[in-house]
């Protein structure tokens, strides 16, 4: 697994929108957060196109985001926000020069996408928060995400769960957004789980259609493969009205039951002002003990750690 150069002082962030459409306005607070990073944030007049929901037609967000990845001048990718419209540009992208030159892509949600497409090219990737969000993320999220551009090694912890299952493992994580992974499930995005961690989050479904997504989950195996299984925010869900029964949750745990394996609910990451840095495809520490859940990301080994920001 290739894992990105990481960003030094003065290196640029050329941020994209590949789904939903974003302004100007929207991105001013993100601008002078990167750039109190002792970062540049560039970008295309394309970032602001717009038709209906979508940052432009399908042909010109993908445009933007193959010349982001072609970019010299760009040492990471960031995405602007989610939504949906990724899924839409990603067979439409050529990543044979950015193999050779690969570098962060950043976001999450929608982004998962990209995400298990790079898995499966062998690249590492970055699951954080989006600029729409910055104002509303704490501390530690800003602080993981710059660590992990910078190269430095970081924690993350969360207190025990009644759900979780104690146990140490070293393995990539791999995942995201459960409605993103389920839609991907027979396509070339889809990512095999053998002898990796599982990352699941979401935001705003049916309890109903987060029981669903677990059952096609479960019955194509993607469960079983799993060396471990840590679980983000399910936030703001949604019920009928003759409830399901079942928190999104208890859903979960509900289909971990019979697994043997290493599993923490309440991970800070996903939908959550608390969104904090997961670097996918790598090596990672995940302890989880009666008392609370501990994920040790690596320094990059290629560079001294070095301060951005």
């Amino acid at each position: 697994m290739k894992r990105p150069p990481s960003l030094k002082p003065g290196d640029a962030i050329r941020i994209v929108a590949p789904a939903r459409k974003v302004s100007l306005e929207d991105l001013q607070f993100a601008l002078q957060q990167i750039e109190s990073w002792g970062l540049r944030a560039i970008f295309s007049e394309e970032l602001f196109a717009s038709e209906n929901q979508f940052a432009g037609a399908d042909s010109i967000r993908a445009a933007d985001f193959q010349s982001a990845l072609d970019d010299p001048n760009a040492n990471a990718i960031l995405c602007a926000k989610g939504g949906y419209g990724s899924v839409r540009i990603i067979d439409q992208l050529d990543f044979s020069n950015f193999i050779k030159r690969p570098k962060w892509i950043i976001g999450y949600s929608d982004i998962t996408v990209f995400h298990s497409s790079l898995n499966n090219l062998g690249i590492a990737s970055l699951h954080a928060s989006m600029p729409l969000d910055f104002k509303r993320n704490t501390e530690d999220s800003f602080l993981s995400l710059r660590s992990a551009i910078a190269g430095q090694g970081y924690t993350i912890s969360s207190p025990n769960h009644p759900f979780n299952k104690t146990g140490e493992i070293t393995a990539p994580i791999l995942g995201g957004n459960l409605s993103m992974l389920y839609s991907m499930l027979g396509s070339d995005s889809s990512i095999d789980l053998s002898g990796k961690i599982l990352f699941l989050e979401d935001l705003d479904e049916y309890l109903y259609h987060v029981d669903r997504m677990m059952y096609n989950l479960a019955r194509n195996n993607y469960l079983k493969k799993a060396a471990g299984i840590i679980v983000g925010g399910m936030s703001s869900m949604n019920d009928n009205s003759i409830p399901f029964g079942s928190t999104a949750e208890e859903i979960l745990a509900q289909h971990f039951e019979a697994l043997n394996i290493p599993i923490a609910f309440g991970i800070p990451a996903g939908h959550l002002s608390d969104n904090q840095a997961l670097i996918f495809g790598l090596e990672t520490e995940l302890r989880i003990t009666s008392q609370e859940t501990i994920i040790r990301f690596p320094d990059d080994p290629s560079t001294k750690a070095r301060s951005v920001g």
